[in-house]
């Protein structure tokens, strides 16, 4: 698989607290990668680098490398806002604007410059339909999207994140609020979406991570402790602390 992230030796500091240490790990393309590890452990902070989204945090410092296809995110010379359209991202609780079905998923294209109708409808159709959502709201486009359920609200955020046609889409515990059916769903999705992007989900469900990752990486105390191809971090991982998290010894 082509690498398409490469991290080495990040540092995150929020002020005084050390939230990652010497972080180092490729991600590749067109897979899935998942994160694990207790609450607290530095996974979720890792994802947010990817987007530069603690920018927004104050006292957040930042050292180390974080390549995207080569290139230095943290450099002075990258557009935060067109980073974060090449790199979508979807929340643990579902968020859909208080707009139609619709205008959830063209917000982004129009956003972006995207005016022509036609063209707003082929995107809002083929996201829906990425998203596996297009049969269900199909005839009701115009309803409010506070009105579909948990499940369908993710989904939705799935679409509106993919409509821009990002390159990475960023899954923080997007499962944890909903019921098993739904999540079920969104598991398949993600296998889906994987031939045609790079997805990296934060989960706190090991048994999500066995099922849907290609890679997982453990992290603990913001340190990466292993990371290597799901099954072999599951069957025969190489660090003792791997094994006690994953065999229910502590977290």
């Amino acid at each position: 698989m082509k690498t398409l992230i490469n991290i080495n030796r990040l540092n995150l500091y929020y002020t005084q607290f050390h939230a990652l240490k010497d972080v180092s790990l490729t991600i590749p393309e067109k897979a899935i990668t998942a994160f694990i590890g207790p609450s607290g452990c530095g996974k979720s902070t890792l994802l947010r680098t990817l987007n530069r989204m603690n920018d927004m945090i104050p006292g957040t410092r930042i050292e180390g490398e974080l390549l995207i296809n080569g290139e230095d995110i943290y450099s002075s010379e990258v557009e935060v806002e067109t980073l974060r359209r090449k790199i979508g991202m979807v929340f643990q609780q579902p968020n859909p604007f208080p707009k139609s079905i619709y205008d959830n998923v063209a917000y982004g294209p129009r956003l972006h410059g995207t005016t022509n109708k036609r063209e707003l409808d082929e995107i809002v159709e083929s996201s829906l339909k990425s998203a596996v959502l297009w049969n269900e709201v199909k005839d009701n486009l115009k309803r409010s999207a506070l009105g579909l359920s948990g499940g369908q609200q993710q989904r939705l955020c799935i679409a509106r994140a993919i409509a821009v046609n990002p390159d990475i889409l960023l899954m923080d515990e997007a499962t944890s609020a909903l019921d098993p059916i739904s999540t079920l769903k969104i598991e398949e999705l993600a296998q889906e979406l994987k031939d045609k992007y790079t997805i990296v989900m934060v989960t706190h469900n090991m048994h999500q991570a066995a099922r849907v990752s290609h890679q997982t990486v453990f992290f603990l105390n913001g340190e990466v402790v292993e990371y290597a191809e799901t099954e072999k971090l599951f069957s025969n991982p190489t660090d003792q602390r791997t094994e006690d998290y994953i065999t229910g010894r502590f977290g």
